[in-house]
């Protein structure tokens, strides 16, 4: 009997504190700042766009000449509570178009 009851209590216990593991956030990508981001204008160079928002998150060899910068923050078990996606677009190594604040999954 007594051997019983520390078998359900240690299962119990087990049960119980498997419901309170911690979830460390997750922060992915580039975290630019807004002040940072409006500084970036047409006609400025890859080195000016580096300087202001640093090396991009991802850069892809099919697209040379397109900078994407992605940021999300996720906490804990929740879904991510900021996100923002920026692309810069480049010609002749000069930017030709910013395009701020696009849509990311909503999975995240």
């Amino acid at each position: 009997m007594n051997r019983f009851l520390l078998i359900a209590i240690i299962l119990g216990t087990l049960a119980a504190a498997s419901g309170c593991v911690y979830r460390q956030s997750i922060a992915q990508g580039n975290l630019i700042a807004q002040e940072d981001l409006d500084q970036v204008e047409v006609g400025m160079t890859r080195n000016q766009v580096r300087f202001l928002l640093g090396t991009p998150i991802i850069d892809d060899p099919f697209h040379v000449n397109q900078w994407d910068y992605v940021y999300y923050l996720k906490l804990g078990r929740e879904d991510a509570t900021f996100k923002r996606w920026v692309s810069i677009f480049f010609e002749q190594d000069v930017v030709s178009e910013i395009r701020k604040d696009q849509d990311l999954s909503p999975e995240l």
